[in-house]
């Protein structure tokens, strides 16, 4: 973490569902590794106090709505020291919409973190546009809360997870999960994958798949080459793979408690601000997901 980011907060989306408690329980044990404060933000989406209906039942409706998301976000509030009692905690419900509101978040803050499924200004979290709107376009790294134990809690233990494919944004996702993986005191565990999907099958035969193989060892060794000496603490277990990068990583997270990718990968377009693995591993990993764009993270 540079001088900059050390006084902006974790933030957490709220909107009153279990989903989103998972996603401020660990965004407050989050905020305590990082020593930041926790902002817990409600975005409440009711611009006007008109109403559809008779206006002569004396109800102001705007006003009952707003409350309820205040409880909402006290009722976090009182989750999250529960989890973290040492962490400062701010809380506000915020008027306007989802990923606007998070967004504007997301420029003063360390680290976002949301539920991966919610209601209110949350309802279908990820199938919807929130989570893929913030992974790809906020300008601090986003942890989508999914998987984990029996009881739907994150898991508490296991390594950190990282996708490395060469491209200057895993370059961005490899500093944030050393510093996660250090921050944890666990292991990290680097996945590269690779395919043969673009050699002609007449010539599939001939090809030296163990040199091949060996040359993509290589390459993750250069990757990470930097990253080990200034992190020397933290063990690595590399794990380089002719298979789908998606599938690769979405196995992985069945033991992990993070696993971090880029935005978007080596060969994805410049105007595809979410690649096909981030947001497969959004809807399938089995433990939280940090997206990490390539200006949200530093080199060795």
């Amino acid at each position: 973490m540079n001088a900059e980011q050390a006084g902006r907060p974790v933030v957490a989306g709220v909107d009153g569902s279990g989903s989103a408690l998972e996603a401020v329980r660990w965004a407050a044990q989050e905020a305590e590794r990082r020593r930041a404060p926790l902002r817990l933000v409600e975005a409440f989406g009711w611009m006007t106090t008109e109403h559809i209906g008779d206006p002569g039942l004396g109800v102001d409706y705007r006003e009952v709505l707003l409350r309820s998301a205040q409880d909402q976000v006290a009722a976090a509030a009182e989750e999250a020291t529960r989890t973290a009692p040492g962490v400062a905690i701010e809380q506000d419900v915020v008027t306007g919409y989802p990923v606007p509101v998070l967004g504007a978040e997301a420029a003063r803050a360390q680290l976002v973190v949301l539920g991966d499924r919610g209601l209110g200004g949350f309802t279908g979290l990820l199938v919807g546009s929130v989570a893929v709107a913030m992974a790809a376009h906020a300008s601090c790294p986003v942890v989508v809360v999914r998987g984990g134990t029996q009881d739907g809690a994150p898991r508490p233990e296991g390594p950190v997870v990282v996708g490395i494919d060469g491209s200057p944004i895993s370059e961005a996702a490899l500093a944030f999960a050393y510093e996660a993986a250090a921050r944890r005191r666990v292991p990290l565990v680097a996945v590269h994958t690779w395919r043969d999907l673009l050699v002609d099958p007449v010539m599939a035969p001939a090809m030296d798949w163990e040199a091949i193989a060996t040359d993509e060892h290589k390459l993750l060794a250069e990757r990470l080459a930097g990253w080990s000496e200034k992190y020397p603490d933290v063990p690595v277990r590399r794990v380089v793979t002719r298979d789908r990068p998606a599938h690769a990583l979405i196995e992985q997270s069945a033991h992990a408690q993070l696993v971090v990718v880029g935005s978007r990968g080596r060969g994805g377009f410049a105007g595809l601000l979410l690649g096909s693995v981030s947001h497969a591993l959004l809807h399938h990993a089995e433990c939280p997901v940090a997206v990490v764009r390539p200006d949200v993270a530093g080199k060795p």
